[in-house]
This record gives structure tokens, C-alpha cells and sequence, in this order.
């Protein structure tokens, strides 16, 4: 009898499923959206934004994991909460110059929800990966 061997998922897959079924739901769902005042451009440039950020730290957090030395595990944990971080509030920060005035509350709104539900969906990757690492 062989053995099948059984391919495991990328761990990032599920990050990548989020972005797309909310990208999805912003452009189905713009005359909703529209109704609700909240602009759905908006909405997709934030997703994509914490996509590329959430990606960028999980791969920091992920070496990490590999690593056996407490400084450079401490080292890529904070480097990538310091680059996720960064990165949302520059993109805010850009946003909010532009447009000042015309700023769209609701949306920004909807982007700090994605960005707490993108982190627990990375802890959650991230815990799970380090309880696999520790039982093999």
C-alpha cells in the first residue's frame, strides 16, 4: 500500500480568500453601498492596501516562527506589527491629505474592521502554524 500524500494548504491561502471575497463584495455590492454613504473605492484601495500589508507581516511572522533565538524572533514579530502599522497609516494618512473635507467616514470605518479582522485571521494562521512546528 502506498501512502497518498496529501497536499496542505499554503497558509496564506485564507488571507488571500478574504481579500478577494471582500473585493468581490465591494463591487457587487456598490449601489448598497452607495445607499449607506459609504464610497466603495474606497473600500477596495483599503482592502488592497491591508492585503499587501497583512501579506508583507505574515511573512516576517512566519520567519520568525523558524527562528530559535529570542532577539530575532522578538526582532521579526515587531518588525512586522512596525511595517503593518506603518503602512495603514501612511495610507491614511495620504487619503485624509487628499481629500480632506470630502473625507469618507463610513469607509474608513469599514477599513479599520478589515484591518482587525485581516489580524485575527493572521494570528490565528500564525498560532496554528507555531502548534504544528512544536508537535513536530
Amino acid at each position: 500500500m502506498t501512502a497518498i500524500n496529501k497536499r496542505k494548504p499554503r497558509p496564506y491561502f485564507s488571507i488571500i480568500l478574504l481579500f478577494l471575497a471582500f473585493n468581490a463584495l465591494f463591487l457587487t455590492g456598490r449601489r448598497w453601498l452607495e445607499k449607506i454613504n459609504t464610497d466603495a473605492d474606497v473600500l477596495i484601495i483599503g482592502n488592497s492596501v491591508l492585503f499587501v500589508a497583512t501579506l508583507l507581516s505574515f511573512f516576517l511572522y512566519n520567519r520568525s516562527l523558524r527562528n530559535n533565538q529570542p532577539h530575532k524572533f522578538l526582532k521579526y514579530i515587531y518588525s512586522g506589527m512596525f511595517l503593518k502599522m506603518m503602512i495603514c497609516l501612511i495610507a491614511a494618512f495620504i487619503y485624509i491629505a487628499t481629500f480632506k473635507k470630502n473625507v469618507n467616514k463610513p469607509a474608513i470605518f469599514g477599513c479599520m474592521f478589515l484591518y482587525f479582522l485581516y489580524t485575527f485571521v493572521e494570528v490565528s494562521i500564525l498560532l496554528r502554524l507555531s502548534k504544528e512546528q512544536k508537535n513536530a
